[in-house]
Formats: structure tokens, C-alpha cells, sequence
């Protein structure tokens, strides 16, 4: 049998299988009900890891057929378990889509799609989508809630299948989460801090091989300006390789407020891009004073840094798509009054009735796994199945070998954070003791590689019904396992080239950040 049958047979097969993946939220009720029944079974389980300082922390999975457990999932399942889960994830969501609405619904995206697409060459397209994706970390999730839905429609707007530019915006936000052109962005903040206590806490050094101080913020920049240039290419190239050839003669729905028919820009949209562009410098000029103002940082009684700006940026940018949204319909006369506006916002939150259904059993579930301490049960299984592969003494299998089992536990259990509080405390102390070579920054930079590679394939990751429910505006039947088909080539080709550029840095001595 020829290699390209081969080949044909293990697609068809993955295809398959992806197909009967039943939806996400089919998948939380299900996830809920057999965490709930194998607490019942392991309820009493104990298990110790390591936590910052290095002391040891003793763990207990609950049985949460108790009365009081059970008392806890009533009492937190709408609040703590769904609207506030995450710190207000839903909030987040919500607010962003009620902006982008304002934007959509005015007409503002389907004009400035036609100036794109009119402009842009075709070739820069889908890298172009990949960058902006890598870069929009700065700004936490607006990526997730602004970008890909863009994605969409400009692919659209030019007569190409929505779901092809969604993936590569998708790529770039998700599994190049941890790559980026600016320095000391919130992740290399929360990552770098955390791996400085890690280390510092258990007498590790916190310094490079020749004992140059880690400055936490920037100790990975090098890694990931040079890893930005290499997740565009890769994600080009799988775009064209694999997602093109897979969607190119699919067919797929318009929504019914973007008309194509006419790919010119009226007089009427000339006319509100100029007021779109006085409303997008009137909503800068408000949030720069904002950053400047109400909203400077400033060090507390304690000595920490508040930054209250930063905290608010995804309700700054909602203002902005407000704003100059806004400015957009008055300028094409879309929008006649304030009501027109509100009107667009009750529009669009009446497309989010999906996400409200997926949230209240996903975060439910996930509130679940935190509380039982199943979630930290399966990251200790993981952190355990590494330590008994026995590699300490060999520094490249090392690498790969955390890099592989970090990234199988991204699939089970969400959250880059709370796995980094979970992993950092064992493996920054363990791997440094056995390989001097192991510095807490070698490791923290392949904790990020794993951990980004694979969110685009788990239903893990709070954004991966999002992603679909914007997929499904074009297709509606598509499914999560056809999502996970469509994103399965970037997440193994990331993976693998990612975990081969870092190696490079460690076997020729390139700092990764300074």
C-alpha cells in the first residue's frame, strides 16, 4: 500500500472519529456526571505535592455524594460555578460580543472588509491573520472574542470559506499563545513571577547556567520573538496544506445582515468610515486618559503594583467598538437614533443563547473538578508518569518528555495558570537537582510550549465552544470533532517545531530572553 493511501486511510479514520464526537455540551453533562460518579468510587483518596515555598501539601479528594458536597454544587452552580467562574469569564464574553455587535450590526466590519479585501494581497492574508492572533495575547481574550469572528467575516466578504480564516486567527490566538513581538506581556509576567518564587522557595537559583540574573518578565524574549516568526510560517503553511484543500469546495452560509452582492464601497459607507475614524480617535483619546487618569497604576499600602487599566482593557476595547461602531451608523445613516444602537445589542445577544447553554455546564463542571480536587489528582498523575520515565539525567528527553506529558494534561484540565501553580513547584525544583543545565527558565519556557500547542484541540480550553458556536454562523451542522479535525494538523506541527526550536536554543547555549 502506497504512503499517500496511507496517509488518505489515517485521515479518513481521524475524520471519523472527530465526526462522533458528540457536541461540547453533550460532552460537560457527560464529563460532569462521571466526575461526580468516580468521586463516589476514590472519595478519601490522598496524595501529596509540593507547593511553592517546598513544603508538602496533602490533598483529599472529596466525595461529592456527601450531603455538604452536594449542598456546595446547588449553592455555587449559577454564581461561583457559572457567572462568576474564572473571575467573571462569562462577563468578559458577554460584554465584548455586546461592542462587536454595535460594530457588526451598524455595518462598520462588512465595509472595512471590503477596503481590506480590495487592498490586501491575497497571499498575506492568512499570515497576516496569524500574526495578529499571536500578538492579540496583549490583550488577554480579545483575540478569542474579536479577531476570529473577524476572520470570518472578511473570508466571507471575499468569497472564501469563513472557516478557513477562522482557523488561522484561531492558531495564532490559541496555540501561539505564548509567542509574541512585545515583551513582558500578562503571561510572561504570571509565568516568569510564579517561577522565581518556585525556585527561590527550594534554594534554586534563579539565574541562567553562567549565573546571569533571570529578570522574570523578560527571560523568555528571545524564545518568543524568534518563536512568532516561526508559528506564522507553520501556521501558513498548515492553512494552505491542510485546512485550504478541506474547506475549499465545502459550502457554507452567509449571515443575512452581510450583503455581498456588492463588493464596492457605497457613497453612504465612504461617508461613515470617516465618522467610524473621528469615533475610533475620540474612544483613544478617552481611553488613553482613562489609562492616564481613573485608571493608572499605582503601588499599594503593601507595596504592589495596581493596575486597574490593564484589569479593564477588554471593557476599554468594548468601549471602543462602541464608540466608533456607533459613529459608523450615524455616518451611513444605518443608525438613526440611541435606540438603533441598543437595538444591535439586543441583536446580537440574541446569537448567544449557545454559549450561554455550553458555559452553565462547562464552568459548572470545571467548578466540579477544582472542588473535588480531581483536577489536581490528574496534573499529579501526569507530574508522576514523568518522573517515572527516568530521564533526569538526560536533558533533551527530559525536555521533550515534560513538554509531552504538560501538554496530555492541557487536554484533561483547563487554566494556563493554575497547571503552572500545580507543575511549576515540582518540576522547577526537581529538574534543576538533576540536571544543573535544567534552569527554572528552561523550564518555564517549555511548560508554555506544551501548554499553548494544544488548546485548540480540547474542550478544556473556556473558549473552544466560543470558537464553534462563531464557526457554526457559517456552517451550522459543523461539529466539535470536525472542528478538532480542522485544528489538529497546527497543533502537531506547532508541538513538534516549537519543541525543536527550543531544543536548538538549549543545545547551542541561545539565551532565551535577557
Amino acid at each position: 500500500m502506497s504512503h499517500t493511501k496511507v496517509s488518505s486511510k489515517i485521515v479518513q479514520f481521524i475524520e471519523k472519529a472527530g465526526q462522533s464526537i458528540p457536541d461540547p455540551i453533550i460532552i460537560f453533562i457527560y464529563f460532569f456526571f462521571f466526575s461526580f460518579i468516580l468521586t463516589i468510587f476514590i472519595g478519601g483518596l490522598t496524595f501529596d505535592t509540593q507547593s511553592a515555598d517546598g513544603s508538602t501539601i496533602t490533598h483529599t479528594i472529596k466525595n461529592m455524594a456527601d450531603s455538604e458536597h452536594v449542598v456546595w454544587l446547588f449553592d455555587n452552580a449559577l454564581v461561583k460555578n457559572w457567572l462568576a467562574f474564572g473571575g467573571g469569564v462569562l462577563g468578559v464574553i458577554l460584554i465584548v460580543m455586546l461592542g462587536v455587535g454595535v460594530a457588526e450590526y451598524s455595518g462598520l466590519f462588512a465595509t472595512l472588509i471590503k477596503k481590506l479585501g480590495n487592498r490586501l494581497p491575497e497571499k498575506l492574508l492568512i499570515p497576516s491573520l496569524v500574526f495578529l492572533g499571536i500578538m492579540s495575547s496583549i490583550a488577554t481574550d480579545a483575540g478569542y472574542l474579536i479577531l476570529i469572528p473577524l476572520a470570518g467575516l472578511l473570508f466571507a466578504g471575499l468569497g472564501k470559506h469563513p472557516i478557513i480564516g477562522m482557523a488561522a486567527a484561531f492558531a495564532g490566538v490559541s496555540a501561539g499563545f505564548s509567542a509574541n513581538l512585545i515583551p513582558a506581556t500578562p503571561v510572561d509576567v504570571i509565568i516568569g513571577m510564579n517561577a522565581k518564587i518556585f525556585a527561590e522557595s527550594q534554594g534554586v537559583p534563579f539565574t541562567t547556567t553562567d549565573g546571569t540574573a533571570l529578570v522574570p518578565a523578560t527571560m523568555h524574549y528571545f524564545f518568543i520573538l524568534v518563536s512568532t516568526f516561526l508559528l506564522v510560517a507553520l501556521g501558513t503553511w498548515v492553512t494552505n496544506k491542510f485546512v485550504v484543500p478541506r474547506y475549499a469546495n465545502d459550502e457554507y452560509e452567509v449571515p443575512a445582515e452581510m450583503n455581498l452582492d456588492d463588493f464596492a464601497v457605497k457613497p453612504e459607507e465612504s461617508r461613515g468610515l470617516k465618522f467610524a475614524l473621528w469615533g475610533l480617535l475620540a474612544s483613544l483619546a478617552i481611553v488613553v486618559f482613562m489609562a492616564m487618569g481613573p485608571l493608572a497604576s499605582f503601588t499599594d499600602s503593601n507595596g504592589n503594583t495596581v493596575t486597574p487599566f490593564t484589569n479593564n482593557i477588554i471593557l476599554m476595547i468594548t468601549l471602543v467598538f462602541i464608540i466608533t461602531g456607533g459613529a459608523y451608523g450615524y455616518g451611513a445613516r444605518t443608525f438613526g437614533s440611541l435606540m438603533d444602537i441598543i437595538q444591535s445589542m439586543i441583536k446580537q445577544s440574541n446569537t448567544m443563547g449557545y454559549i450561554m447553554v455550553l458555559t452553565f455546564f462547562c464552568y459548572n463542571f470545571l467548578g466540579l473538578l477544582g472542588y473535588s480536587g480531581l483536577g489536581t489528582y490528574i496534573t499529579y498523575l501526569g507530574a508522576s508518569f514523568l518522573q517515572a520515565l527516568g530521564l533526569q539525567q538526560f536533558p533533551i528527553p527530559l525536555i521533550i518528555g515534560f513538554i509531552l506529558t504538560t501538554a496530555i494534561i492541557n487536554l484533561f484540565v483547563g487554566g494556563l495558570t493554575s497547571k503552572w501553580m500545580l507543575l511549576g513547584p515540582i518540576f522547577v525544583p526537581m529538574l534543576y537537582q538533576v540536571n544543573p543545565e535544567m534552569t527554572p527558565d528552561l523550564v518555564a519556557a517549555a511548560y508554555r510550549v506544551a501548554d499553548s500547542s494544544t488548546n485548540i484541540i480540547t474542550p478544556m480550553m473556556v473558549y473552544s465552544g466560543v470558537v464553534l458556536a462563531f464557526m457554526r454562523k457559517y456552517k451550522p451542522q459543523l461539529t466539535f470533532g470536525d472542528m478538532i479535525v480542522t485544528m489538529l494538523p497546527y497543533s502537531i506541527t506547532f508541538l513538534v517545531f516549537w519543541t525543536a526550536l527550543l531544543i536548538g536554543f538549549f543545545a547551542f547555549g541561545i539565551p532565551l530572553g535577557f
